[in-house]
């Protein structure tokens, strides 16, 4: 059960790269694209959805069709925030905003932990390093004893915390779905809200962007169904920093399909991250 998460997070990383492929092409605008993704994604999920079936009737109290609302605006919100950071940035200098992600993730499970009762661990054992992890991603991204904070990484940054509260407020009504049942419920929400408000033009989309998308959306559906699972099974924190090791797939993939250069820093910080996961699981 804990390779699950490893896969998940090859998944991110592959998943990332297509994206940026596909994003910087000038013709794609992040509304069309954000429409088209989610449309991939439940296209993808149609036919599986008769097998991976999963909910419960307490999904639709209304304090559970809030928290829902609230998980889709706020994945609205974070895609982008995301997708406009991609789009003109290059992935691998977006890595260290990104990783933030777990990071907020991880914060914002502790806080929620006081308030609920059996959702979210509190471990030092993982705590400690993740923050470690993080702090080394960020230290990838300084330049000349500075860091090189312009409005894209700003915006990765933004699409990490809208992200990362998603998925710890996604936490609370869970247990009413199946990972793929909920996972199709939101992101069905997201397309037709995104139809509705950006009226895309699917026209506009080349032959080729369009099979990268579907890929990709099949790719996000494995991602987050492993999430999702993970975080049900084996709990958020430790489901969290166990995806940690997307950024390092993340870092590899950039510089051999996008023949993005690593420096020692991006190399140290994956030594760092590795080393935290292997001391979190083995402690």
């Amino acid at each position: 059960m804990i390779y699950l998460p490893v896969i998940g997070a090859v998944a991110l990383a592959s998943g990332l790269i297509l994206e940026r492929l596909v994003l910087k092409k000038k013709k794609m605008d992040i509304k069309l694209y954000q429409t088209a993704s989610f449309l991939a994604i439940v296209i993808v999920m149609l036919p599986l959805i008769y097998f991976f079936w999963g909910l419960d009737s307490a999904a639709f109290t209304p304090w559970n069709i809030f928290i829902f609302a609230l998980v889709v605006l706020f994945s609205i919100i974070a895609n982008l925030f995301t997708f406009y950071s991609m789009k003109w940035e290059k992935v691998s200098n977006l890595e260290p905003a990104k990783v933030l992600e777990p990071l907020f993730v991880i914060l914002l499970a502790i806080i929620f932990s006081f308030f609920t009762f059996g959702l979210y661990e509190r471990n030092l054992n993982i705590i400690l390093p993740a923050i470690i992890a993080a702090l080394a991603l960020v230290f990838s991204h300084v330049k000349k004893h500075h860091l090189d904070f312009n409005k894209y990484f700003l915006a990765a940054i933004a699409g990490s915390f809208f992200f990362g509260l998603e998925l710890v407020i996604s936490r609370l009504i869970l247990n009413y779905y199946s990972p793929m049942t909920f996972y199709l419920f939101r992101s069905l929400a997201i397309f037709l809200i995104s139809l509705i408000i950006f009226q895309p033009k699917f026209s506009k989309i080349d032959k080729t962007s369009k099979w990268h998308i579907l890929i990709t959306g099949a790719i996000w559906v494995l991602y987050r169904t492993i999430m999702y699972y993970g975080y049900l099974n084996l709990g958020v924190v430790f489901t969290t920093l166990i995806f940690m090791l997307g950024p390092v797939f993340v870092f590899a993939f950039a510089r051999i399909f996008l023949k993005e250069k690593l420096t020692w820093r991006n190399i140290l910080a994956v030594c760092v991250v590795v080393g935290c996961v292997a001391y979190a699981v083995l402690a």
